[in-house]
């Protein structure tokens, strides 16, 4: 079934979002290819949906790293006959006052969370117009690229980077047939909070567990935090041919909080 669907390259994908994506796409038939720096996490993953009966392998991949795009996507061209799809995913923060972040922090934030995703973007596209196939790109943005907050201004900016490159290469690829979209999750419970967490407790800016993520999730409109779970649906469908006339557009999946 996965060599008539094609396979779906998720990065980021041995654990939280990333991997219930994985598993959601595995699920409807795609081969995925599991791409993460996360070696021991991400073989175990992809050996459960495998003895599951799924289509699935694992990458060692380090996004900012072309060659390791380019390895994960020919795997992935081996094993599920072509690309169908790529989910940039991969991120991570590393929160800071403002007026302390430093340009390392800046650094390293914008070259996982924006260079990777373009590399990713490019990489997938040019597989995709090799086979002439009208493939999806997909990239996940967050709500903090649609609203600043101080103690993530690099992580902010790396989102909204992941936003301006959607439209950028939507309009790109549009030629080829290739549709370009992202969307963007609000608080969800996975381990980038957890160690946010655990961060924002050192800062000084929450006093004990958990504090942080109830400050932020104190506004949301639907009343709780999001799981994994909540974010698939929406990138199942970004990924599927009901999206095919929608093409560098952003979609928040975030409870309401930032209301666009």
């Amino acid at each position: 079934m996965s060599q008539e669907l094609g396979g779906i390259v998720v990065t980021g994908a041995a654990r939280g979002i990333g991997l219930a994506i994985a598993q959601s796409s595995a699920a409807k038939g795609y081969g995925v290819v599991l791409a993460d720096l996360d070696a021991d996490a991400g073989q175990a993953a992809a050996e459960a949906m495998v003895a599951d009966g799924q289509g699935a392998a694992f990458h060692r991949t380090d996004v900012t790293s072309r060659a390791d795009i380019q390895a994960a996507i020919a795997l992935c061209e081996d094993r599920f006959g072509f690309l169908h799809g790529i989910v940039n995913n991969a991120g991570f923060n590393k929160p800071q006052h403002f007026l302390e972040t430093t340009e390392d922090n800046w650094r390293q934030i914008l070259d996982v969370n924006a260079l990777g995703v373009m590399i990713g973007m490019q990489v997938a596209a040019k597989a995709m117009i090799a086979r002439g196939h009208k493939g999806r790109i997909v990239s996940t943005a967050s709500m903090a690229g649609r609203t600043g907050f101080g103690d993530f201004a690099p992580y902010c900016a790396s989102k909204a980077a992941v936003i301006s490159l959607t439209q950028a290469a939507a309009r790109s690829l549009a030629p080829h047939g290739i549709t370009v979209n992202a969307f963007g999750p609000g608080v969800v419970a996975t381990d980038l909070w957890t160690q946010l967490d655990v961060d924002l407790m050192e800062m000084g800016v929450a006093s004990r567990p958990g504090e942080a993520m109830e400050n932020f999730s104190v506004g949301i409109p639907l009343g709780r935090t999001s799981m994994p779970a909540d974010i698939v649906g929406t990138v199942d469908f970004l990924l599927s041919t009901a999206s095919a006339y929608m093409t560098g557009q952003c979609l928040m999946i975030d409870g309401g909080m930032t209301l666009q």
